[in-house]
C-alpha cells in the first residue's frame, strides 16, 4: 500500500516537473493577464449556472428566418450563454444579429468564426484568402502569411468577432484525407509549423484570439469526423515525431487557443470508441500537463458524428468538461449540457473550483478581446471596410508566390516554353476546359498578344468538340486551363472523364502548356501531363489564380512555388521549377506600388466626369503603369454623345500625332542603332530628291527637334479643288476605277500617282531662315520613304514584324478596317468639307488619308493597352519581354532635351516639359519625362524619375475639331497629375506595412 502511494506521488512529481519545464520555456498566452479587476467583478456577479454557461458556445446563422433568430435570442437570454460561433450568412445580417444578441446578456458574448481562409469562408461579400494548401507552396515569405493573419484580425474585429478557429496545424500526410486535405499547409511538419505560426501570430498580434486545430492531429485519416469517428492507429512515437510537432511549436510560441479533434487514438487513450474530445488523457494529461498549454481549450463542434455517434448530446458535453475542456463549441442541447455538468459537480466527478477557473479564463479572454469595453458593431461602411484594398493586395501576392511550375520543356531554340518568348513567330490559342464561357484566365492572356479562345465544358456537343479539334491544328501553342470546380477528394476534385479525355488529347499534340486551377492532388487524376510542354499548378480556381497564371506564362511575374505535398511518383513534395520575369507588363492594383486606389480612382473619375459633362470628349480610356505594373485601366463614356455604344478598354482609337513617336521615331531609333541613320547628317544625304532643294542641308537632329524652319503643315487636299468645288483632273473620283485606287472613303478614291505630288509639295515648300521651334508634320511624312529604302520592307511591315508583333502589340496598325469590325473602333470627326462623311475606322488626318492611311505623322490605330506596351518599352530603355528593341543609349539620346540653350523643350521626335509650366505636360512631371499628344485626343507620357507610364485615349474631335475643351481644360495632363499626387501621398499605414519586405 505504502509502495503504491509512493509510486503515485512519484508519478505526480514527474508530471509536475514535465509540465513546469514545458511551461517555463513557453510564451504564456497574453490574454491570461487581461484586466483582472473586470474579470473578478464579472465573475463574482455570476451564478453557478451562469459560470457553466460561460463555457458554452452556441451555433449561430445569420441567413435564417426571424423565427430562428428569436428562438436563438431566447435561448441565450435564458441561460446567459458565454459565446456563439457563427457559420453561414452575410456581414450586415450577422452584425445586426450579433448586436441584437449582445443586448440580452449580462456579460458580452465571445463571438467566434471558422475563418481558416478569412471571413470569406463563412460570410458572403467578404475577403476570401487562399487555402492553407496554397500557402504551403510559398517559399520563404512567411511575412506575407503573417500579414494575411493581421488582415483577418482587422476584418474580424470590425465584424465584432473575437476568435478565429484557425490556423489548421494538421500535417496532411494522407492524400485521401476527406476533411483536412487542402485545409492543411502540407505534409512537411517544419513547413506546417512555420506557416501556422506566422498566421497565428499575425492574428494574435493584432488582437484576435486563435485556436490551433485539430489537436492532436487530424492529417492522417481517411474518415471525416463530421460523419464518423476516425481511428488514428499510430503509436506514441509516431505521433510525437509528426502530428504533435506543429502543436508543440505553436504552444511554445504563446498560442491562445487549441481545438480538440474528435479522433479515436488508442496510443493516447485505449478506451473503446472514445473521442479525444472526451479523453482526460488527451485534454488534461497530454495537452495541459505534458505540453503545458495554459490557454483556452476548445472542443470541435459537439454536433459532429465523431462525438455524437457514441455519446449523446449533453452527456458528451459533460464528459468534455470533465476531460478538461474550457469551451464547448456548437452544443446541441444546452439545457441538458448545463444540467449534466451541474450533476457532475454534485457527484464529485468535477470540482466547482475547476469550473470557476475555466470561467475566469474565458472572462480574461473576453477582456483581452475588448469586451470589457464592449461596443456594438457599427454598420456604417461595414462591407467596404471589410473589403479593404490591402487585403486584395495580400491575396494577389500570396497567390503569385504560390504558383508552381512543374514542367517546363525546351523549345527547338533551346529556350524553356515558360515564359513564352518570340510572340511574332507563334500562333496561339487558349483552351479552357470545364468552362462554358470566357474565363479570367483567357481575358488576362489576351492582354499579352493576339490569342484565339476556345471553351469546352461537359455539356459541349461532340460536333462542337470535333470542330474545335480541327481548328486547333493550325496553332503553334495551346494555353490550356483546367478549371476544376470542386476541391474535395470525395468528388474526384471536380475531374470528369470528359475533362481527362480532352486534356490528354490536347497534351498529346505536343503544343500544350497546362494550368491546373484546383487541388494539387487532382494531378493524380489527370492523364497525359507527361506530354505537356509546360505545367502550372495554381492550387485553386479563383480570379487571382487564373489571372496570375496567365501573367506567369508570359513572364510578367516569376514562378517561385513548390509542391507542399507528394501527389504521386511524378509530382513529389518540393517539386517546382523557378522561371524568370522578363519585363512584360504586370496587371495589378495601385496598392502594389504604394498608391491608394480609392484616392486615385476618385480623382480620375471626377476629372473624367467633368470632362464628359463639359463635352470635352464623349468617352475615353485611361491606363497607367508604375514600376512595370498596370495599376489603372478604365473605360469611360460612350463612342459618341448621341450613341449608346459604351467605350471599352480594348477599343481602337486613331492615335493622330502619337503616330510620330510610335512609328517614325521608333524606326529611326532602330536605324540609328544599326548604324544606318546618322542624326547629324542632312536631308539631302538620305532623300535624293531633296539634294537640290532648299532642304538639302537641313540636319536631321534639327528636323526631329522641330527646329529646322519647316512649315507646320500643308493642307494637301485643298490643292485638289477647282474654284467651283469640283475635283481637279487626276486627283479624286467618286468611284474606284483605273488609277483611282487609293480609298479615302467608301465613295471617294484618289489617283494613285497623286502621292508623288504630296512629296513634291513638301520638297518645294518654304523654309524659314529663323530656326525657331515650330512643330511640323512635314518631315514625318517623309520618314517612311527612308525606312523602306534602308530596310527593304514596307514601312508598316517593318514596324509590325520587328516591334509591334514581338511586343504583343498586335492592334497597332494602319487601316484597321482590314482586321477589325467597325464597332470596335471609335469614330472621330464628321468631315463636312473634304470627305463629307463621318470619319470612322479610317485615319482622321487628311494628309495621311491621301497617303493611303499609312504615314509617319498620323494614321496609326491601336488600343490603349497595346500602346502602353510600346510606351513601357521606352521607359525600360528599349527592353521588353526578353528582347532589346532599341539600345538604352539611343533611347536616352532621343528623349533628352536637344536645344535647351535655345529654350526648346523638344527631344528627338518626343515632346518634353517646358522649362516654365505651360500645360503641354503634367504639372508634376520631371525633366527626365517625355511623351506626345495627338490632335484627335490621345496622349502618352513617360516619367523615368517616377518609373511611370501613362496612356490616355479619346476622340475629342467628335463631332467637330472645333471642340477644344479637352485641351483648354487640361484634362489629359490633369489626369496624369492625379497619379503623381497619389504617389506623393504615399501608402496608408496598413499598406506600408504590407509593402515592407523582411
Amino acid at each position: 500500500m505504502l509502495f503504491s502511494v509512493r509510486l503515485r506521488l512519484l508519478a505526480c512529481t514527474l508530471c509536475f516537473l514535465v509540465s513546469f519545464q514545458s511551461a517555463y520555456s513557453q510564451t504564456v498566452p497574453s490574454f491570461l493577464k487581461a484586466n483582472p479587476r473586470w474579470v473578478d467583478s464579472v465573475f463574482n456577479a455570476l451564478t453557478p449556472d451562469q459560470r457553466i454557461a460561460q463555457l458554452i458556445m452556441v451555433a449561430g446563422f445569420s441567413n435564417r428566418s426571424k423565427g430562428y433568430e428569436d428562438s436563438l435570442m431566447a435561448l441565450i437570454q435564458t441561460h446567459q450563454i458565454g459565446g456563439a460561433v457563427f457559420f453561414q450568412g452575410g456581414p450586415i445580417r450577422q452584425a445586426r444579429l450579433v448586436n441584437r444578441l449582445q443586448t440580452v446578456v449580462k456579460v458580452p458574448m465571445l463571438i467566434a468564426i471558422d475563418g481558416e481562409w478569412g471571413l470569406g469562408m463563412r460570410l458572403d461579400s467578404t475577403v476570401r484568402f487562399p487555402y492553407q494548401m496554397t500557402l504551403g507552396a510559398i517559399q520563404g515569405r512567411d511575412d506575407l502569411i503573417y500579414k494575411m493573419g493581421a488582415a483577418v484580425a482587422r476584418q474580424s474585429k470590425r465584424m465584432g468577432i473575437h476568435i478565429n478557429f484557425a490556423p489548421v496545424a494538421d500535417v496532411n500526410n494522407n492524400p485521401n484525407n476527406p476533411v483536412i486535405n487542402f485545409r492543411s499547409f502540407g505534409e512537411d511538419k517544419e513547413s506546417v509549423a512555420r506557416k501556422a505560426l506566422a498566421y497565428m501570430k499575425g492574428m494574435q498580434d493584432n488582437g484576435l484570439l486563435t485556436s490551433l486545430k485539430h489537436f492532436p492531429g487530424h492529417g492522417d485519416t481517411g474518415t471525416d469526423s463530421h460523419y464518423d469517428l476516425p481511428l488514428i492507429s499510430k503509436n506514441r512515437q509516431q505521433l510525437d515525431e509528426l502530428e504533435l510537432f506543429p502543436f508543440r511549436k505553436l504552444i511554445d510560441a504563446g498560442a491562445s487557443g487549441v481545438m480538440i479533434a474528435h479522433l479515436n487514438i488508442p496510443a493516447l487513450d485505449s478506451t473503446p470508441n472514445l473521442p479525444s474530445t472526451l479523453s482526460r488523457r488527451v485534454v488534461s494529461d497530454l495537452l495541459k500537463n505534458e505540453l503545458g498549454f495554459g490557454g483556452l481549450v476548445f472542443s470541435d463542434a459537439m454536433n459532429m458524428k465523431g462525438v455524437t455517434k457514441y455519446f449523446p448530446s449533453g452527456i458528451a458535453d459533460r464528459m468534455g468538461i470533465e476531460a478538461g475542456m474550457d469551451v464547448l463549441e456548437y452544443t446541441l442541447d444546452i439545457p441538458r449540457a448545463i444540467a449534466e455538468i451541474k450533476q457532475a459537480i454534485a457527484d464529485g466527478r468535477l470540482l466547482q473550483a475547476d469550473v470557476d477557473a475555466r470561467c475566469r479564463k474565458v472572462l480574461a479572454a473576453k477582456a483581452w478581446a475588448g469586451l470589457d469595453r464592449y461596443k456594438p458593431v457599427n454598420l456604417m461602411n461595414l462591407v467596404r471596410e471589410l473589403n479593404e484594398p490591402e487585403s486584395n493586395l495580400i491575396n494577389r501576392l500570396l497567390t503569385e508566390e504560390a504558383l508552381t511550375v512543374l514542367k517546363n520543356d525546351k523549345e527547338p531554340s533551346g529556350e524553356p516554353i515558360i515564359p513564352v518568348l518570340n510572340l511574332s513567330t507563334k500562333r496561339i490559342a487558349s483552351v479552357s476546359l470545364d468552362a462554358p464561357n470566357e474565363t479570367y484566365f483567357q481575358k488576362m492572356l489576351a492582354n499579352y498578344t493576339a490569342i484565339d479562345h476556345f471553351n469546352l465544358a461537359a455539356t459541349t456537343a461532340d460536333t462542337t468538340v470535333e470542330r474545335i479539334r480541327n481548328d486547333l491544328k493550325q496553332y503553334d501553342l495551346l494555353l490550356v486551363g483546367v478549371h476544376l470546380s470542386n476541391i474535395r477528394p470525395a468528388v474526384q476534385y471536380g475531374v470528369t472523364p470528359k475533362t481527362v479525355a480532352l486534356l490528354k488529347e490536347l497534351c498529346e499534340t505536343g503544343k500544350a502548356v497546362v494550368s491546373v486551377f484546383g487541388n494539387p492532388y487532382a494531378l493524380d487524376k489527370l492523364e497525359g501531363l507527361d506530354k505537356a510542354k509546360g505545367l502550372i499548378m495554381a492550387y485553386q480556381l479563383t480570379q487571382f489564380t487564373e489571372e496570375l497564371a496567365a501573367q506567369l506564362i508570359f513572364g510578367a511575374i516569376p514562378a517561385k512555388g513548390k509542391l507542399p505535398v507528394t501527389v504521386n511518383s511524378q509530382f513529389k513534395l518540393n517539386d517546382g521549377i523557378t522561371t524568370p520575369a522578363i519585363a512584360r507588363l504586370k496587371y495589378t492594383i495601385p496598392e502594389e506600388v504604394g498608391v491608394d486606389s480609392y484616392f486615385l480612382t476618385a480623382k480620375i473619375d471626377s476629372l473624367v466626369k467633368v470632362a464628359m459633362e463639359q463635352k470635352a470628349t464623349p468617352g475615353c480610356v485611361v491606363e497607367m503603369a508604375k514600376d512595370g505594373k498596370v495599376i489603372f485601366r478604365k473605360a469611360y463614356g460612350t463612342h459618341t454623345y448621341e450613341g449608346l455604344t459604351p467605350t471599352k478598354e480594348d477599343d481602337l482609337f486613331d492615335l493622330a500625332s502619337v503616330t510620330k513617336i510610335s512609328t517614325s521615331t521608333l524606326a529611326l531609333m532602330r536605324l540609328v542603332d544599326e548604324g544606318k541613320f546618322d542624326l547629324n547628317k542632312t536631308m539631302g544625304d538620305y532623300l535624293p530628291d531633296f539634294k537640290h532643294s532648299n532642304k538639302a542641308n537641313l540636319v536631321w537632329r534639327d528636323v526631329l527637334a522641330h527646329q529646322a524652319g519647316l512649315k507646320a503643315s500643308i493642307a494637301f487636299w485643298t490643292a485638289t479643288k477647282n474654284p467651283d468645288g469640283t475635283w481637279k483632273d487626276h486627283t479624286f473620283d467618286d468611284e474606284k476605277h483605273g488609277p483611282y485606287k487609293v480609298e479615302i472613303t467608301d465613295n471617294l478614291f484618289m489617283h494613285r500617282k497623286y502621292r508623288k505630288t504630296i512629296f513634291e509639295t513638301i520638297r518645294d515648300s518654304p523654309v524659314s531662315a529663323k530656326k525657331d521651334y515650330v512643330y511640323s508634320d512635314l518631315s514625318f511624312i517623309l520618314y517612311p520613304q527612308i525606312v523602306e529604302k534602308m530596310t527593304h520592307q514596307p514601312f508598316e511591315d517593318y514596324l509590325k514584324q520587328n516591334v509591334y508583333e514581338p511586343l504583343g502589340a498586335t492592334t497597332l496598325t494602319f487601316n484597321p478596317l482590314r482586321f477589325y469590325p467597325l464597332p470596335r473602333m471609335v469614330p472621330t470627326e464628321y468631315d463636312s468639307v473634304f470627305r463629307k462623311t463621318l470619319v470612322w475606322g479610317r485615319v482622321h488626318d487628311e494628309g495621311a488619308a491621301m497617303l493611303g492611311g499609312v504615314s509617319g505623322h498620323a494614321g496609326l490605330f491601336g488600343s490603349s493597352n497595346d500602346l502602353m506596351k510600346l510606351v513601357q518599352m521606352y521607359l525600360q530603355k528599349g527592353y521588353y519581354g526578353g528582347k532589346q528593341f532599341v539600345s538604352p543609349a539611343t533611347i536616352t539620346e532621343f528623349t533628352r532635351y536637344q536645344f535647351p540653350e535655345k529654350g526648346s523643350r523638344r527631344g528627338l521626335g518626343f515632346d518634353k516639359p517646358t522649362f516654365k509650366y505651360s500645360g503641354n505636360a503634367p504639372k508634376y512631371a520631371s525633366p527626365q519625362s517625355f511623351g506626345h499628344s495627338g490632335f484627335t485626343g490621345p496622349f502618352i507620357w513617360v516619367d523615368p524619375q517616377y518609373n511611370t507610364s501613362y496612356v490616355f485615349m479619346s476622340n475629342r474631335v467628335y463631332p467637330s475639331r472645333s471642340h477644344t475643351k479637352l485641351i483648354t481644360m487640361g484634362v489629359r495632363t490633369n489626369i496624369a497629375d492625379a497619379l503623381y499626387e497619389a504617389i506623393r501621398r504615399g501608402p496608408t499605414s496598413n499598406l506600408a506595412s504590407i509593402l515592407m519586405t523582411p
